[in-house]
């Protein structure tokens, strides 16, 4: 395979063959393609230093009572995004502002349209899906596993993030005020200046999240300040959320205490959260 067409298609010798094989299959390549293709054509293609830009440009002004429509018109040259985008941005949370900090949206009755997958960084899951974590950890054998989600309350709200870890069914949780990738990049900053290298590369070698809009900056959870790699970052295929069950069935014990739609607004990590956490722990479970 070190020479054209690097495949084994067309070996006379396939059938004895005794080394590992790789073969070219049309249906399965145009799958790939025709995903990829998608995938390129959906949400917004932003990263976090872009999202920061714009947030300091239009979360000022959004809370000093202008429009985005007045935004837009008197810092064209500074956004160069159309209105639609911005209010696309807001009602997706990527700036720290909500719709209900616009003066008139919150007025009018929202409109009934089909749910929209909303990912920030269309390219985060290449190289690092689902297969590319079964092949890791082929390679990696007992290397511990981090399974990382978040758990919503009222939309709009403070969000729970969560970090189980699968060998020893211990998790923690982190109450955040939004629902965002920086809030999540923050929470390993946090961890990585409070561990040290040494122990966050024990205990965090691999983590395993979901395709959730606010873990699309990879790069801010495996490097830390100089560019070096602390850990390995990989994504579960879309609506799988059986390939990191460990984490979903100890969200069954939040729900217990928090259910769904319920405010977190009145939450406190170290009161509430450290407790409830306290008592998940404490928790038998079947080895």
């Amino acid at each position: 395979m070190s020479q054209p067409p690097y495949v084994c298609n067309g070996c006379e010798g396939r059938h004895k063959c005794t080394l590992d094989k790789s073969f070219y299959k049309a249906s399965s390549a145009d799958g790939e393609a025709k995903s990829l293709l998608r995938e390129s054509r959906s949400g917004i293609s932003l990263d976090e230093g872009e999202i920061q830009r714009i947030d300091g440009i239009v979360t000022p002004l959004i809370l000093q009572g202008q429009s985005i429509h007045h935004i837009c018109c008197s810092n064209k040259d500074s956004i160069m995004s159309s209105e639609r985008t911005i209010y696309n941005y807001v009602n997706s949370r990527v700036p720290t502002v909500k719709n209900i900090d616009l003066p008139r949206k919150v007025r009018y009755r929202p409109r009934k349209k089909a749910k929209e997958r909303f990912k920030v960084d269309k390219t985060c899951a290449i190289g690092g899906g689902y297969s590319d974590f079964l092949a890791f950890m082929e390679k990696a054998g007992d290397s511990a596993v981090v399974q990382m989600d978040t758990v919503e309350g009222h939309k709009g709200g403070k969000v729970i993030l969560t970090l189980s870890f699968v060998n020893s069914s211990f998790m923690l949780a982190y109450l955040r005020d939004a629902n965002t990738s920086k809030s999540v990049a923050d929470v390993f900053q946090t961890l990585w200046g409070a561990l040290g290298k040494e122990y966050f590369m024990e205990l965090f070698p691999v983590i395993l999240t979901d395709n959730g809009s606010e873990f699309t900056n990879p790069a801010a959870i495996e490097f830390d300040e100089e560019n070096g790699r602390r850990t390995n970052l990989f994504y579960c295929h879309p609506s799988s959320p059986f390939e990191k069950g460990a984490i979903e069935n100890n969200h069954e014990f939040i729900r217990r205490i928090l259910p769904k739609e319920a405010s977190f607004d009145h939450l406190t990590q170290e009161g509430d959260i450290r407790l409830m956490l306290n008592h998940i722990n404490s928790y038998k479970r079947t080895f």
